[in-house]
């Protein structure tokens, strides 16, 4: 992690590598609350203004994602590597979903489309998660 930050111009401190490290141990596309909540048990006089200004130093640098998805707050992650996200519509839950080799064939026929040169995209798909649907199943088998 220190090579890639270096490469990118930013300086791996304490916070931003705790910032990282909480980051990447977890699945579940957290919001800068509770990744403050996180760091904090490890750097506890940090402040949330800190994380913030953090976890978009890091995105910039291409280190994290910063995902926008559903419920109007963002959302991070720490796997940069191409992936996709489908979101519950009803708890606004956040899965990732592998999808191989779909990004490069939509990419190559969105320039063909555009004539644009492509650099990335973004992609989620929405639904219902099995808990929410399990409950909403239930909703209506009870009328």
């Amino acid at each position: 992690m220190r090579q890639i930050a270096q490469a990118c111009g930013l300086r791996l401190t304490p916070q931003r590598l705790a910032i990282l490290e909480v980051l990447r141990s977890t699945d579940i596309h957290p919001e800068a609350s509770w990744i403050y909540q996180q760091v904090r048990k490890r750097l506890p006089a940090i402040s949330l203004g800190t994380v913030y200004r953090n976890l978009a130093l890091l995105a910039d640098a291409g280190l994290i994602r910063e995902l926008a998805l559903g419920d109007q707050m963002s959302h991070w992650d720490g796997r940069v590597a191409p992936h996709y996200h489908v979101v519950c519509a009803r708890c606004h839950r956040i899965a990732d979903i592998e999808l191989p080799g779909t990004a490069e064939e939509l990419e190559r026929r969105a320039a063909i489309a555009s004539d644009f040169v492509i650099q990335g995209h973004s992609l989620q798909f929405v639904g219902h998660c099995p808990r929410c649907q399990e409950e909403l199943d239930a909703v209506i088998q009870a009328h």
